[in-house]
């Protein structure tokens, strides 16, 4: 006859293996968590704090930007102003701060443009495929050969510097690669059951790419969006650094340290503070598209 119940030892046998695979996942996840919302959290902190400083400057900044103050130049920090002053006596903390909104704002109109015109194209070319899909990855290749500064260099001596030429030639960039990522997704997304039953049913490609396609990618352009802003404001600083984005007298922080490669000995600082506001700019939303990353795909595991 077989036995009612499971000998005593057996259950307590058990319950000791779902307490250690319970620790072992609880672990995991104890160990997954802060390394994921590490970077999201330090991610979103640096760049919550760019954009407020952007966003202030619009209304305050301790001196006007373009103040010259000659009898006042060249001051280290805290002996005149917060973080001292440049070869004409103007405020390098009220500089950086107007920097901060003329290169956040021409990296975030690149990008929204590359974003907008790359989507598009590589969800035609993986709608179409073939042909299409060819022409729209070679075209991305032939682009992609171009360097944003020499393109922008080949727009200026037709339309002029400025910020409207830096915005054109940093977009131009970014157009191919959201083409690619999109049309990698895009092309995933095309093999589901759900999109071949709504071909089934009836629907067009547009129809599709409109109502499945897109709501099911964007969450890799978003993620690509937020790493490529790092790279429009690294971008942005090397056209400002040679003179080919935003015009004086409007501070960017490529001009502060174009501006401050003179005086490399006698004030540091002039190239220093730009340079950490360009590498905290970047670093800020390399982490946070990583974040990002790995909380919208959960295959991503850590090394699990």
């Amino acid at each position: 006859m077989l036995p009612l119940s499971r000998p005593a030892t057996a259950r307590g046998d058990d319950m000791r293996r779902i307490d250690e695979i319970g620790t072992t996942k609880a672990g995991r996840l104890v160990r997954r968590t802060p390394r994921r919302s590490t970077g999201l959290i330090a991610g979103g902190l640096l760049t919550t704090t760019l954009v407020a400083v952007a966003l202030i400057s619009l209304v305050w900044t301790p001196l006007p930007p373009g103040k010259m103050q000659i009898t006042h130049k060249l001051q280290p920090p805290l002996s005149y102003g917060l973080l001292g002053t440049d070869q004409y006596g103007r405020d390098v903390l009220s500089m950086l701060m107007a920097g901060a909104w003329n290169s956040l704002s021409i990296a975030a109109a690149a990008v929204a443009i590359g974003a907008s015109a790359g989507t598009l194209i590589g969800m035609f070319a993986a709608a179409r495929r073939g042909l299409a899909e060819a022409f729209v990855m070679r075209t991305a290749d032939v682009i992609f050969a171009v360097p944003p500064i020499l393109s922008a260099m080949m727009l200026g001596a037709f339309l002029g510097t400025g910020r409207g030429t830096a915005v054109i030639a940093i977009a131009v960039f970014m157009v191919p690669v959201f083409a690619r990522v999109a049309a990698g997704a895009a092309r995933q997304v095309w093999s589901r059951n759900y999109v071949l039953a709504a071909r089934g049913a009836g629907k067009g490609d547009l129809r599709i790419t409109i109502e499945h396609v897109l709501p099911n990618i964007a969450n890799q352009i978003i993620v690509q969006a937020t790493i490529q802003l790092g790279l429009a404001i690294l971008t942005e600083a090397g056209l400002s650094f040679l003179g080919l984005g935003m015009p004086p007298p409007g501070p960017t922080w490529g001009r502060m340290l174009a501006d401050a490669q003179t005086y490399l000995e006698t004030a540091p600082w002039l190239a220093l503070l730009p340079g950490l506001a360009i590498a905290t700019a970047v670093l800020g939303f390399n982490m946070l598209g990583d974040g990002l990353r790995d909380l919208f795909d959960p295959r991503t595991e850590g090394g699990s």
